[in-house]
């Protein structure tokens, strides 16, 4: 089952997030090489500073989607003000449908 993660940092947290991308970026490419991850990317303010982070996982359910997104290093941190993660219905363009 998909599930979405919609991240949004904490207001002037710029810099931690720029400080914990490589760790981020690692973690993020495990779960990659592991076939968690399905797409992910920074949301992108009017100015193209990133604000937050949407990532889409494939997981059993709902308690491991979540502790997936409570390993990150961006959530270990502290970056995120909030974090919503739901179950996703990936509708157009699907891998298996390639």
């Amino acid at each position: 089952m998909y599930f979405a993660a919609i991240c949004r940092d904490k207001p002037g947290a710029l810099q931690l997030r720029l400080d914990t991308r490589p760790a981020h970026v690692e973690h993020l490419n495990a779960l990659n090489a592991n076939g968690v991850l399905k797409i992910a990317g920074p949301l992108l303010a009017e100015d193209g500073k990133p604000f937050g982070s949407l990532l889409i996982f494939e997981c059993a359910d709902l308690a491991e989607a979540k502790a997936v997104a409570a390993a990150d290093p961006y959530a270990k941190a502290g970056l995120f003000e909030t974090v919503e993660i739901t179950p996703w219905n990936w509708t157009f363009n699907p891998p298996e449908a390639r």
